[in-house]
């Protein structure tokens, strides 16, 4: 089983994205009152960006699959 650089950087995105869902629908508060300032303002813990970021990543992660860069 050979593991290309493209399969590397979609997990990497994968569990980039699931750690964001997890923080902006669990821990939001928590995320706005550590970062507060400059860091939530440019970088917010917004529930629909990152549910689409999600959707996207699992989109392109789909596509890959189907082409056979992705082993599983």
């Amino acid at each position: 089983m050979v593991i290309n650089i493209e399969a590397v950087i979609w997990y990497l995105f994968l569990i980039d994205s699931i750690g964001a869902n997890i923080m902006a629908w669990c821990c939001a508060k928590w995320y706005k009152k550590k970062y507060k300032g400059w860091m939530y303002k440019h970088f917010p813990a917004a529930k629909g960006w990152i549910l689409s970021y999600l959707i996207l990543v699992l989109w392109v992660g789909y596509a890959l699959y189907r082409l056979g860069v992705l082993p599983y």
